[in-house]
């Protein structure tokens, strides 16, 4: 059978589907029954999947995979699917994020997520009844945004401050997943590595650096890095470092008082007018316009659809 392919385009345009809300960078699933028609599927996007009743199992990237009744699936961006089975009174509440948005929203938190998603793999969390009462009252007050008036003022801001903190509050029930200590008998050569990357990338003001200079501090080669990074992720280290150099611009830029040049120092830029150069050619505006822009959207965080 073809593969399917989830994407923001893909979830907004099909009549099945029953859409709660959607953005350029956001879209919240009421409902997916047109599931049950699918055996293969690409996911574009990283996805949060809480199964409202039933079951779904299958291959995810080759690997077992199963989802029952108040279980939830954290999807790193771009997997596969393969092999699904799904029982006939399954069903979702989804969340669907470009890796731009879900950046901003985790900020300093992301580093959690990274090691639950590509480090530690944990793909299904339990919901015990207090989280479940947690979320809960979180979709309530978010099925409530949805059906106000579209034009109403800073509605998306109120629908995304509401999502942050769900996606914050998830965060905390990944971390409590992770294991306190890392055994080496417990974590791969490589992903020992990839880890320690990251931690890099999470910790380091200046991420504005090649990857010869974070592969100098793992004492490993470029080469090898990269080959690590996209072995745990599907993306490459130069990859990851842009993604996290954009998300702290916006968040510099959108987020405090700092001036252009303070900002480009911070992060290690030579100068504020190749920062200039370097937000233009990835956000499609100025510093300045980002800092006035509602929410820009980096151009390399962008999905395909």
């Amino acid at each position: 059978m073809q593969q399917e392919e989830i994407s923001l385009q893909s979830l907004t345009t099909n009549e099945s589907v029953s859409i709660g809300y959607s953005d350029k960078d956001i879209t919240v699933v009421d409902s997916i029954q047109k599931f049950a028609e699918i055996s293969n599927a690409h996911v574009a996007m990283s996805a949060v999947i809480i199964c409202t009743s039933g079951r779904v199992q299958g291959l995810m990237n080759g690997k077992p995979i199963e989802v029952r009744q108040n279980q939830v699936a954290v999807v790193p961006a771009n997997v596969n699917i393969t092999d699904l089975m799904i029982s006939p009174d399954f069903n979702i509440k989804g969340m669907f994020f470009t890796n731009g948005i879900l950046q901003s929203f985790l900020h300093e938190k992301m580093s959690v997520w990274n090691e639950v998603m590509y480090v530690q793999q944990i793909r299904v969390i339990n919901l015990n009844d207090d989280n479940l009462m947690f979320f809960t009252h979180f979709y309530d007050m978010l099925t409530l945004c949805f059906e106000k008036d579209p034009n109403m003022p800073f509605r998306t801001d109120v629908i995304q401050s509401l999502l942050r903190s769900a996606m914050l509050g998830l965060c905390g029930a990944m971390k409590q997943l992770l294991p306190t200590t890392s055994r080496p008998e417990e974590t791969s050569h490589t992903g020992s590595h990839f880890q320690r990357f990251l931690d890099l990338l999470n910790h380091s003001d200046v991420k504005y650096r090649t990857v010869a200079s974070y592969a100098n501090e793992l004492c490993i080669s470029p080469k090898y890095l990269t080959v690590i990074c996209k072995k745990h992720s599907g993306k490459t280290a130069n990859e990851w470092i842009r993604e996290h150099v954009l998300e702290n611009i916006r968040y510099y830029l959108k987020q405090t008082d700092l001036t252009i040049t303070q900002i480009a120092d911070l992060l290690g830029f030579p100068n504020s007018s190749f920062f200039g150069k370097y937000v233009k050619e990835h956000f499609g505006m100025t510093p300045l316009q980002v800092r006035k822009n509602v929410c820009p959207t980096p151009h390399s965080f962008s999905m395909r659809n």
